[in-house]
């Protein structure tokens, strides 16, 4: 089926691919589409919902049709465009939604049922029985649902994201795309031409026609030469602009690897890039309509633009027999060009009446239209209607053209709506739809070449204009000015399906059923049919079937409207967009300065905000981690332990400013605050609930150092850059997150102090640095620093060494430790250390908690203002039955305690209605001997003494607990400041 001197592809170098485990030949420069075209292979895949056979429609991203499967195993991708992915040595195609096989699909048998299966029958049929929907109905429609599958398997490919800045970016390269680009280049702009296709130029590459004197593929050719070799333009070929954004920002993918078979090591397989211009201009062509008559989906039935795009730019023929439909002058273009290479017209059917029949070497019949087809795998005939009958020609294939839609998709991306345009029966974009974007070209309603070549220097002067620049005189080449001539038709009457959207299996009875059952709104019939939906996003059937709906409820188009066209333009990879984030990029891990150390006492390693922190430290005979977490409590309460803290957020704030900063974000005032002492702060957010807690050293006069919990660290940072950079810009503060600069360890229990003074240059006592302090500090020459701060409630502190001493600190303060008959503890004893002081974490301010909730409720100043106190004030926050923070302990039988599980009165039915409370967090304490928890309930610190039930439902456990204080062990807080 190729055609000898046509195209554009490299007939010197011959390329192989199989689709379905058998051998395809094509050229470099071939698509899948076309070398499946060119090899006379015209079943590509099945229909989504009757799995109706099906093949190539179009030559573009728009294709609904042509879904195949590449790659296999890891390497496998789903519902890629055969009209779009390039052919390569070795690729391996498969097709998609067909078992056992594309020719036998079984599933075929849904289209023998399709009298039951119409627009809506899912909310119809899966009803009743209610209890078939959770065992029958969902498993059956799970297995059925989707087209291409993926492979199961981690995907190992690469993927980067980029950032590209630019005066002016223009997105298309045909020709109106390309004299835009061309013209601000020429005037000193920096421009960015992103274009989709692999060969830029657009409509140029597909039609034989001249512009300037030369074949418009290679007058299109010259102009990208000259672009590239401008040190002020980027080209970005194989590059869909999926989305238009606020402030100039777009979204595009990049098709980086996709057309090779060999990648160098770690290169990526598509790049996302985000685009920030200052000027933009939408020159993305136009779509060609398919005409809506019955059984128009058989394999060989395509657009009349993609028959001549496959003839001219890659010399294969779609079929030996075509048959040209049409209600445009587009048509007897193609029919001409299909003559011209020598395949046998064997009609051109004009359903316009009347008007010039030029001499032809085929059949014109005016005022004639296609009214079915013919074929089940492939198509036989076509049935042709004309005032005097029916009668039947045979065709292999049939170019179809309904007309064009301006691809208007990325004006619509901000919430604007398209205009509707008569003389061309389309809508267009309406202007101003995105800030500083002008549209130029066929999507603009603009449909000749010379029309666009116009348009494209306008719209660039016009974005020159704003930019400062002006632009350089400049000959508009001479090309093909022929007027655009259609008389609409949407739909040919007749019986049988009549397809409009060929992706999601909606005919014209399915948009005349939803509007016959009152679903009469453009976006409800939408949903209902599912029209335009997923990846299609109305490209190929979005205006006849609003034409079709118009028809229906007896309106015009534009009264009717258009559904929303939201980003992407185009399909983009999850993987694409999250660029970086696969594997340990979506969670990476974060190790501390000991961690090696910690290994090597064999202690496990659990997940904290994304950091590795051990869990216990095993050791000797200790058959679980309860002997390990008891023996390592008891090393804080009664010799000296060590723990790594590192992982705390710390955020130092510096400048004239940094205590007012602080006096905002807190409930409690920093300003008063003395150099050389820490305060315990509380956060709140916005809307009154706590954020985070955490302490605030005092480091200077206008220097603070703030730690947060190690999972809100990055929250934090995120809300005092807030406050800094939008509500007070003009403050004077400068913010730096040095979580990673410096490694930290608290030192607690009776003998810190003498742990420390063996390795400080020189030693403290209480009244050198006494509770609640900080300061500059010196061991073994270098530089530390000191706060006498306890997480555990005993006589503690926690020291901080620069990253790099991080290691050689920890080993240090383990031996020392050790040597006082204490040692290293973990977060398991860490937990229950804080548990006994009833010190909250995250999982007590877990976003529904307010100040007094936890017994704050002083903490918030009534000497100032701070973010979130108002909101705190809301009556339904200071309700008196609101659940407070209480400690938990076992008085039953059952001694175990569970967190997350609810709290109910002593003879109350444990059920939804009856909760009173929940449990947060729980642990075995042994000073106390039993287990000990923190949790909340309703009234909770009027009901100190009242036993409830705990009930775990997930974990089938009960007990008795009585409320009490959530402190269990020194309530007045004399062994941290002793």
């Amino acid at each position: 089926m190729r055609i000898a001197g046509r195209g554009l592809i490299d007939r010197e170098t011959p390329v192989s691919f199989t689709f379905d485990g058998r051998r395809y030949d094509g050229f470099a420069g071939d698509t899948v589409a076309s070398a499946m075209l060119a090899n006379g292979q015209r079943l590509i895949g099945r229909s989504f919902k009757y799995h109706r056979p099906r093949g190539v429609l179009s030559a573009g991203s728009e294709e609904p049709n042509a879904l195949v499967t590449t790659g296999v195993g890891p390497a496998s991708e789903p519902n890629v465009r055969a009209t779009m992915q390039e052919i390569y040595e070795g690729l391996q195609v498969r097709s998609q939604n067909a078992w056992p096989s594309l020719d036998f699909d079984l599933m075929a048998v849904n289209d023998l049922g399709a009298p039951f299966l119409g627009a809506g029958f899912y909310y119809k049929t899966f009803m009743w029985p209610r209890r078939f929907w959770r065992h029958v109905y969902e498993p059956v429609i799970r297995r059925a649902a989707g087209l291409g599958r993926l492979s199961g398997q981690p995907n190992a490919d690469a993927y980067e994201k980029a950032y590209a800045f630019c005066d002016l970016l223009v997105i298309g390269a045909g020709p109106a795309g390309l004299m835009a680009a061309l013209t601000a280049a020429r005037a000193g702009a920096d421009v960015i031409l992103a274009d989709e296709d692999a060969l830029m130029g657009g409509r140029l590459n597909a039609e034989n026609e001249h512009v300037d004197g030369q074949p418009g593929h290679a007058w299109a050719a010259g102009v990208v030469a000259e672009l590239a070799a401008m040190d002020n333009v980027r080209l970005m070929p194989r590059t869909t602009v999926t989305g238009a954004y606020d402030g100039g920002m777009f979204g595009a993918l990049e098709r980086v690897n996709q057309h090779r078979a060999r990648r160098g090591e770690g290169a990526p397989l598509e790049c996302f890039w985000r685009i920030a211009a200052k000027q933009s201009i939408l020159a993305s062509g136009a779509l060609e309509r398919p005409v809506a008559f019955a059984n128009n989906d058989r394999p060989g039935i395509m657009t009349a633009g993609a028959v001549r795009a496959y003839l001219n730019r890659w010399g294969a023929a779609p079929g030996k027999q075509v048959a040209v439909f049409g209600n445009n002058d587009g048509a007897h273009r193609t029919a001409r060009d299909l003559a011209s290479a020598g395949v046998h017209v064997v009609a051109l059917i004009d359903s316009r009446e009347g008007g010039s029949i030029e001499s032809a070497d085929f059949p014109v019949l005016r005022g004639a239209v296609v009214c079915n087809a013919s074929g089940r795998k492939e198509l036989e005939a076509v049935t042709i209607r004309t005032a005097s009958g029916e009668h039947k020609i045979q065709a292999d294939c049939l170019a179809m053209s309904g007309g064009w839609n301006p691809s208007l998709h990325l004006t619509c991306h901000l919430g604007a709506r398209p205009t509707w345009e008569p003389d061309i029966h389309a809508f267009v974009p309406t202007p101003g739809a995105v800030p500083g974007m002008l549209v130029a070209g066929a999507c603009n309603g603009t449909f000749s070449t010379h029309g666009c070549l116009a348009a494209g220097v306008a719209a660039a002067g016009d974005a020159l204009e704003v930019l400062g620049r002006k632009p350089e005189p400049m000959d508009l080449p001479q090309a093909d000015d022929a007027p655009y001539r259609l008389a609409p038709l949407w739909a040919v009457p007749g019986k049988g399906r009549a397809w409009l959207d060929f992706q999601n299996d909606v005919c014209v009875k399915d948009v005349q059923q939803a509007a016959a059952e009152s679903f009469r709104s453009v976006e409800h019939m939408k949903r209902y049919t599912t029209q335009g939906m997923a990846p299609d996003q109305g490209k190929n059937s979005n205006v006849a079937a609003l034409a079709v709906l118009a028809d229906a409820r007896g309106r015009g188009i534009a009264e009717t409207g258009t559904t929303t066209f939201r980003p992407p333009y185009t399909p983009v990879a999850i993987a694409a967009m999250g660029a970086g984030g696969q594997g340990k990029g979506f969670a990476p891990e974060r190790l501390t300065t000991s961690h090696a150390a910690s290994l090597a006492m064999n202690a496990p390693m659990v997940e904290a905000g994304l950091w590795y922190r051990p869990s216990y430290f095993p050791r000797g005979q200790e058959r679980n981690w309860r002997q390990s977490c008891d023996r390592e409590v008891g090393f804080v309460r009664n010799t000296v332990g060590v723990c790594d803290v590192s992982t705390l957020g710390k955020i130092d704030i510096q400048g004239p400013d940094s205590a007012k900063l602080l006096d905002l974000v807190y409930t409690n005032k920093f300003s008063t605050l003395k150099v050389g002492k820490v305060r315990y702060g509380l956060m709140l957010r916005e809307d009154g609930f706590v954020m985070d807690d955490g302490t605030c050293a005092r480091l200077g006069e206008s220097h603070f150092l703030m730690t947060t919990t190690t999972g809100a660290a990055g929250e934090v940072m995120r809300h005092l850059e807030f406050v800094t950079q939008c509500l007070h810009p003009n403050w004077q503060v400068h913010l730096s997150s040095v979580t990673e600069q410096w490694a930290q360890f608290a030192v607690a229990g009776p003998k810190s102090r003498e742990l420390l003074n063996g390795l400080l240059e020189q030693p403290i006592d209480n009244d050198s640095c006494s509770f609640m302090a900080c300061g500059d500090v010196r061991l073994g020459g270098v530089d530390a620093r000191l706060f006498r701060i306890s997480f555990s409630g005993e006589h503690a502190y926690e020291i901080a060494v620069p990253a790099r001493y991080g290691a050689a600190l920890f080993d240090l303060l383990v031996a020392g430790a050790e040597a006082l008959e204490g040692g290293a503890y973990g977060m398991e004893a860490l937990n229950v250390l804080r548990l006994e002081k009833g010190h909250i974490t995250h999982a007590e301010i877990d976003g529904r908690a307010t100040a007094g909730d936890i017994g704050m409720e002083r903490m918030v100043s009534d000497a100032k203002d701070c973010i979130g106190k108002t909101m705190s004030e809301r009556p339904g926050l200071r309700d008196p039955n609101r659940a407070q923070l209480v400690g938990l302990r076992p008085v039953g039988a059952v001694k175990q305690l569970t967190a997350g599980a609810f709290l109910f009165e002593a003879r109350a039915e444990a059920s939804r209605e009856n909760a009173q409370g929940h449990t947060t967090s729980v642990g075995f304490s042994p000073d106390i001997g039993t287990f000990i928890g923190l949790g909340f309930v309703t009234q909770g610190r009027q009901r100190h003494g009242e036993v409830m039930r705990m009930v775990d439902h997930l974990r089938e456990i009960e007990a008795e607990v009585e409320i009490c204080a959530p402190v269990f062990v020194d309530p007045e807080g004399g062994r941290a400041r002793g």
